[in-house]
């Protein structure tokens, strides 16, 4: 079995046995998965096996990795806030306990969650109830289409003020 080598800088360079902590593409998909899905830095470096401290260096330093972090913060940002969306919606299940000891469950909505989304969505839902019903799908799509180009100059606009 070939032992795979690493060159390491300095004075005089020396090629060195890679360590178990070297940074694979198997290490930086795992670490984008798991940024993705709990949008936690510490945990997606746990998960991975790597630093945090390395996750940010790489970050300043590799474009490729900077723009699949955004991306993945992205993803999490999207799922987190269709949770919210449903909590609102639907309500989250509550118990309450009675003196007696009985139970019952009962749906317990959010005010400030509602709040919120509101404050968000303000201006896409002014924008939507200024137009006019729908008459046919060429009309429809167009109304998506142009929501899509909004919603992607936002996402360009909250893009650029992260950097």
């Amino acid at each position: 079995m070939a032992r795979k080598l690493v060159m390491i800088g300095g004075k005089k360079p020396q090629l060195r046995q890679a360590s178990h902590r070297n940074w694979t593409k198997a290490k930086e998909r795992e670490f984008l998965s798991a940024l993705a899905d709990t949008c936690n830095v510490i945990r997606a470096c746990q998960q991975a096996g790597i630093s945090p401290a390395h996750a940010y260096r790489k970050r300043k330093s590799d474009a490729a990795f900077r723009a699949g972090w955004r991306e993945a913060i992205g993803a999490a940002y999207q799922r987190l806030e269709l949770v919210l969306l449903d909590r609102a919606f639907n309500g989250t299940e509550k118990v309450v306990k009675r003196r007696d000891g009985s139970e019952e469950r009962m749906l317990d909505y959010s005010n400030q969650l509602g709040l919120t989304l509101l404050k968000m969505h303000r201006d896409s839902a002014a924008e939507v109830n200024m137009e006019l019903p729908p008459e046919d799908v060429d009309e429809i799509r167009e109304r998506v289409l142009k929501k899509l180009k909004r919603l992607k100059l936002r996402h360009q606009e909250d893009q650029a003020e992260s950097e």
